[in-house]
């Protein structure tokens, strides 16, 4: 048999975009695809939103947005920031405006110098004849403070105007396009025509991020698209309103996973409406998955593990797989700094002997833990060779005692001084 020539199926080269500096982060230019997150906190308490901002900092969020509604919120900024560097967190701070940003940058002065970001949306930053007047107010602001912006077009408060505008030119031309069609094309006019108005009045293009934010994942492929073939813009890609749980995990990973394909992104963030009380890092965690999975980034050490069958009816290795996964969590924020090039690290917790020994030589170390019915041996594979055989009831702490060897072995100061 003759094999055909292997079709390309890696991701298409990254879309050309205008790098943005973001309080040191940068954005677009080429740039690593930045994750960032949203407290849900009410700004005005500082000691909440400064816990918040800490845990999602630590969980690898690289920007944080926090909600500046009113002039009790717009005080607390610069506050929460002090705060933050005590902590040694110098994670950048983005200010979430709508309505009456404006104002709140002039009356609060401190704050406008303590964010790292505005974002702003063209659909509710004013109204009618106050529309481009309150919008200006803002971009010189964001000159004034040589502050970058993102225009963050969102469709629950598109720009009526527009939408009626181009709704009737459609409703007039001979063949027209679906109501769908033309709310797709008012999103992407209206961050274009934005990010012109921002030019014009004075603020750099690489002071400038576009975002265009949609519900439904087709919207999500179609908008992204439409922008990245009409503007360099730097682009933050969200489905705003993903929901919860699997389903908001799913349709954020389907529809910016597609673009992210494509080469259409610079920074993201996955909307995740949290369970009542929920961890509100899991959305940080989600993105960097995300981005890990398909290979454009690396942020912490893989861990595999089989799914289970009948031939696994012990619990070993479902236990020893989740508690692994939650060390790594847990220890990364410390282990990035100690340990130089963990996140590459892979590691493999298999059920049984079908796949259990394949798998774990593959992984840098591995275990490979007896199936129902199987002699209760588990061999360990460090580097693809057989290193060892735990048996007793002690083997899952055995096994991590090993992770922990190799960790401190293969990335540890006293490897790196041997090299």
């Amino acid at each position: 048999m003759t094999l055909a020539a292997p079709r390309n199926f890696d991701p298409l080269p990254r879309r050309a975009s205008v790098a943005v500096d973001v309080g040191g982060v940068i954005v677009g230019g080429g740039a690593p695809v930045v994750v960032q997150s949203m407290t849900n906190t009410d700004t005005a308490d500082i000691d909440a939103t400064v816990a918040q901002v800490a845990a999602l900092s630590k969980a690898g969020s690289e920007l944080v947005r926090i909600t500046v509604d009113r002039d009790e919120a717009a005080a607390a900024v610069p506050r929460i920031r002090e705060r933050l560097e005590h902590l040694g967190l110098d994670v950048p701070l983005v200010g979430d405006f709508h309505y009456i940003g404006h104002k709140l940058l002039a009356d609060h002065p401190a704050c406008a110098e303590a964010l790292a970001k505005y974002r702003i949306n063209p659909g509710n930053v004013g109204f009618r004849d106050k529309r481009d007047k309150q919008f200006a107010e803002i971009i010189e602001m964001a000159i004034r403070y040589d502050k970058p912006v993102r225009i963050g077009v969102n469709w629950g408060s598109l720009d009526q105007e527009l939408l009626t505008r181009l709704m009737d030119e459609n409703a007039e031309a001979g063949s027209p396009l679906s109501a769908r069609d033309v709310t797709r094309e008012a999103i992407v006019q209206s961050a274009l025509l934005s990010a012109e108005l921002a030019e014009e009045i004075g603020l750099a293009r690489n002071r400038i991020i576009l975002s265009a934010k949609v519900s439904q994942v087709q919207d999500l492929i179609a908008v992204y698209s439409m922008l990245a073939e009409r503007s360099d813009h730097a682009l933050h890609l969200g489905l705003t309103e993903a929901g919860m749980g699997t389903k908001g995990i799913v349709a954020s990973s389907a529809s910016m996973g597609y673009v992210l394909q494509h080469g259409i992104g610079d920074t993201i963030r996955v909307s995740l409406t949290p369970e009542p009380g929920g961890d509100r890092t899991r959305e940080v965690q989600v993105a960097q998955e995300l981005l890990q999975v398909m290979g454009f980034r690396q942020f912490v050490p893989v861990v595999a593990a089989c799914p289970g069958c009948g031939r696994t009816t012990s619990t070993v290795f479902q236990e020893l797989a989740s508690k692994i996964e939650a060390d790594i969590r847990r220890n990364m924020p410390v282990w990035r700094e100690k340990y130089p090039g963990v996140e590459a690290l892979n590691v493999a917790v298999m059920g049984c002997i079908v796949n259990g020994p394949g798998e774990s030589k593959h992984a840098d170390i591995g275990i490979s833990l007896p199936g129902t019915g199987e002699t209760p041996a588990a061999p360990v594979f460090i580097d693809g060779k057989k290193a060892k055989t735990l048996r007793g009831p002690n083997i899952a702490a055995d096994f991590e005692a090993m992770v922990g060897d190799y960790i401190e072995n293969r990335f540890g100061s006293g490897s790196q001084a041997a090299e």
